[in-house]
């Protein structure tokens, strides 16, 4: 019996590339995870500014309480009472939020209104805190 010599294998290539449907794939991947990301992100830094801002409201409240109780007129009152416009969190959140006092001699109003972008947190906008703890809006906004 007489072998028949092998037949020579076709010549394979030395370098093997990612077709173009493999990469259009593979960006396509990469694209949706980046928009489920971003979205992610976005609101994340929306609930933290709004966090910031209730922090800041807290923080007004508490040297409200404190002019109350050094007022020297008679009757105590909150008349007169402002907002220190040099406090920290007001001026870290200046581009967020804006801040307002309303005031009678018993009561107060604190109000952190949204400006852009913070203004798409619209659920929560505008924040207000009162003397007696009151907080709106109630729905989810406040811990």
């Amino acid at each position: 019996m007489l072998k028949t010599p092998p037949r020579p294998r076709p010549a394979q290539h030395a370098t093997r590339g990612f077709t173009l449907i493999e990469i259009m794939v593979v960006i396509a991947i990469v694209g949706i995870l980046f928009g489920i990301a971003l979205s992610s992100y976005q609101s994340n830094v929306l609930k933290t500014k709004r966090q910031a801002a209730q922090s800041c409201l807290m923080e007004y409240a508490q040297s409200l309480e404190r002019y109350y109780t050094t007022n020297t007129s008679s009757p105590l009152s909150f008349n007169g009472a402002t907002l220190s416009a040099t406090a920290a969190c007001a001026t870290s959140l200046a581009s967020a939020y804006g801040f307002t006092l309303s005031s009678t001699s018993s009561t107060y109003t604190l109000t952190a209104t949204a400006k852009e972008p913070q203004s798409s947190d619209a659920s929560c906008t505008p924040l207000t805190l009162q003397q007696d703890g009151t907080k709106t809006p109630t729905s989810g906004c406040w811990p």
